[in-house]
């Protein structure tokens, strides 16, 4: 174990969410970082009308009256944690070599501090040192221009990007020639995209705010908001005040869906909160495909069907009724964990249901078969009719701000030629058509020497793919990689042969670019786009804006080809937002829209008029064979999970109280049964070894086993420390997203060999 973990405790895991002492923990955590001064700005500020929205997850906000507290615990450790009065300058690189860095925790390194001054390692050179903003970019210019082909380079966003800047990125990486465009999409809800585009035509959930607190059945599938959207307990609660029932399906009971605690009304903190969760269904890990083909065969056997929504607005139903009249009951059993009595209690929730919103997250969208599981989700849905009415629809709930965003600015190396063509029509350049890489494809491209130049904008890329040691190894093969970035991770210190830091604004703080006032806009989990602008003072007096930075790059890189203004679109993002309106579908008006009325929804066909962009010209019911997944003898499957304390890869603390860990976070969460078949006592100390077809032994060390409630054959231990189990090459099909909730792994008596 680290020292972080050498004093371990392990309590009781929560049996509620939220509450006073998120309230104290999130102002305490608040006044510690940034003062009480910034804390009350910055928090009073935090998702209002005329503030900043919110960096962590992508949960929409109230379209009218807004709590004068209108975030949760996780979003105000994300404000702090931006708004950190400490730093990391040059005086800290000086005195830290790369080595001993590459050698701390994730958890250490962000905690240094802010980044304040661009940064260069030259090659051979074990220390960052300072450079300035324009020899930075003149070093990116040259050598993006000396390479062979613009495909040798990869433009990866994190989905904190906003559109403007994710707008001007992917115009710059496409006006270089390339649609090497990995985002962390490919890594979380890619599936969900690649389901949703072949059965609905719209990549996008179908669902408002409203439509949840309308619905009368809630499914969450594969998520835990509690810890992961925190402020979607407040939509569940609404809907439960209402009347509604809620279905969860998870592997492990989560604390968020027993019982909620709303801090922003007093009986949520005095009293006995609201229990959520109708019914949980404490699935084994991948039985998500099984389960809902048996519960659309017992929809159907029971004559449970909008025959009238079914004839008019989809194809394929005969073909996947067929398939479905008749299901291997032993088969489900043993893919879900669950009994028949159990699926069939869960059939009767949804033939009595009016109106359901299926929500589901990374518990679904990271397996092997998560796309056909999705497929699935719609199927039924279309069987009841319910999209495209109120109360009802499909909730893809993402995990970054502005993800959605990003993809819809164009962040896709797989762009749509409609997208291509406007590009070309506004800017006067033939973009390119070939699809470029996705993450896992990058990291294959840099680690087989196709690839030397590595942009960032944003994220920890290294920290947060799978295969660690292989994503590692390709970036520091990398000639150049580039992090745009607030603070230190883990891919500033597993780097190229030349490496930068290029310090960024965050959401929180004053954009003056160009010496006025400037704001940007995200897209939420529901389509909604609004306008974003911080209020405090930036960290340092040499950051820039993202769009600033990004503009700086494109000038050194492209000179005056293709006659784009760079220099107008830093100066004056109302430039880019015009640009937006005329290339982006669905954007007509943007600058307009946010500029008088503060932003706009997202035009969505299947939500808006029951029409669907498909091929067909319907929606599509698919087929989509039954499968179990087995695993060998003495093995379990492995789901790689967030504790309470982090956002994606950022670590804020060491606690996850919602499950009773306390000072530490390798752990891994075991079943009593499990314990006891392999002969380990709760509480033993072991490393994790993967397996995988290509013979490589993959390993995470020093892991203490905790007694959990958790499906016999299921484990579960925090990502980023063990990414390294999870094989580049296992993938979802169709999608390509790794596969981190589907892990064969063996336990090993600590240091055995």
């Amino acid at each position: 174990m680290t020292d972080e973990d050498a004093g371990i405790r392990i309590g009781t895991p929560a049996d509620h969410a939220a509450g006073l002492e998120a309230v104290r923990l999130s102002l305490t955590n608040a006044v510690q970082r940034m003062g009480v001064r910034k804390t009350v700005r910055n928090l009073r500020t935090l998702n209002q009308h005329d503030g900043f929205d919110c960096m962590s997850c992508a949960w929409p906000d109230p379209q009218g009256h807004r709590h004068v507290a209108e975030f949760c615990e996780n979003g105000a450790k994300a404000v702090s944690w931006e708004g950190d009065r400490r730093t990391a300058g040059p005086e800290f690189f000086a005195a830290h070599p790369i080595g001993f860095l590459a050698g701390q925790t994730d958890h250490w390194l962000e905690k240094q501090g802010r980044l304040t001054h661009p940064m260069v390692r030259r090659e051979g050179s074990d220390h960052y040192e300072p450079i300035s903003w324009d020899d930075a970019f003149a070093l990116v210019g040259a050598h993006l221009n000396d390479l062979g082909s613009p495909d040798e380079a990869a433009f990866y966003t994190s989905g904190r990007a906003s559109n403007e800047a994710a707008f001007v990125y992917q115009l710059f990486a496409r006006a270089f020639g390339t649609n090497n465009l990995p985002d962390c999409s490919n890594m979380c809800h890619e599936s969900t995209g690649t389901a949703l585009m072949r059965t609905i035509g719209v990549g996008k959930g179908s669902v408002t705010l409203e439509d949840l607190h309308q619905a009368d059945l809630i499914v969450v599938s594969g998520q835990n908001p509690g810890t992961n959207h925190p402020r979607m307990l407040t939509a569940l609660e609404i809907a439960k005040r209402d009347g509604a029932k809620i279905l969860a399906i998870n592997p492990l009971p989560e604390a968020g869906l027993k019982r909620f605690d709303n801090p922003q009304k007093a009986r949520g903190l005095v009293g006995n909160g609201t229990a959520l969760a109708d019914r949980l269904l404490r699935i084994r890990s991948n039985g998500d495909l099984a389960l809902w083909q048996a519960i659309g065969h017992l929809l159907l056997r029971r004559g449970i069907a909008d025959h009238d929504f079914i004839a008019a607005k989809t194809v394929g139903f005969e073909a996947w009724a067929e398939h479905l009249s008749t299901i291997d009951k032993t088969a489900v059993e043993a893919a879900t964990g669950l009994t028949w009595s159990e699926i069939e209690e869960a059939a009767d929730m949804l033939a009595n249901a009016k109106r359901i919103v299926h929500c589901w997250a990374m518990g679904i969208t990271q397996h092997r078969n998560a796309v056909a599981t999705i497929k699935e989700f719609v199927n039924v849905a279309l069987l009841q009719g319910m999209i495209g009415k109120p109360g009802a629809g499909l909730c893809p709930v993402r995990g970054h701000s502005n993800v959605q965003g990003d993809r819809s600015m164009g962040i896709w190396e797989k762009p749509p030629a409609l997208f291509l063509d406007r590009l070309r029509d506004e800017f006067g350049f033939e973009p390119p058509r070939d699809h470029g890489h996705d993450a896992v494809d990058t990291v294959k491209a840099f680690r087989d020497g196709r690839a030397s130049v590595f942009v960032a904008l944003g994220g920890n890329f290294v920290g947060a793919m799978s295969d660690t040691a292989v994503t590692a190894a390709a970036m520091r093969g990398a000639a150049l990689t580039v992090q745009i970035s607030t603070k230190l991770n883990r891919s500033h210190v597993e780097a190229g042969r030349t490496a930068l830091i290029l310090p960024t604004l965050g959401r929180t703080e004053r954009d003056h670019t160009g010496g006025r006032e400037q704001r940007i806009t995200v897209e939420d989990s529901m389509s909604a786009v609004h306008a974003s602008r911080g209020r405090s003072a930036p960290a340092g007096p040499l950051l820039r804006s993202e769009v600033d930075i990004l503009c700086g790059i494109a000038a050194a890189t492209l000179g005056d080809r293709h006659d784009i203004p760079w220099a107008e679109f830093a100066s004056d993002y109302e430039e880019i937002r015009e640009r937006i309106g005329r290339v982006v579908p669905g954007c007509d008006g943007y600058a307009t829209k946010i500029r008088d009325d503060g932003g706009f929804t997202m035009p969505h066909p299947p939500r808006d008029a029951r029409t669907f962009p498909t091929p067909e010209g319907k929606a599509v019911f698919t087929v989509s064979p039954l499968q179990v997944m087995t695993v060998p003898p003495g093995r379990l499957v492995l789901q790689t999970l967030r504790s309470h304390d982090q956002f994606n890869t950022t670590i804020y603390g060491l606690d996850d109280r919602y499950r009773g860990i306390r000072a530490g976070r390798r752990v891994v969460f075991i079943s009593r049964e499990d314990l006891d078949e392999l002969g380990f006592a709760d509480g033993a100390v072991v490393d994790l070894v993967s397996e995988w077809d290509d013979g490589v032994e993959r390993r995470a060390d020093r892991f203490r086993l905790v007694e959990y409630d958790t499906p016999k054959g299921c484990v579960a231990a925090y990502y980023p420390e063990t990414n390294p189990l999870v094989p580049l090459d296992s993938q979802a099909e169709e999608s390509g997203t790794p596969t981190s909730k589907w892990v064969i792994v063996r336990l090993i008596p600590m240091n055995s060999v």
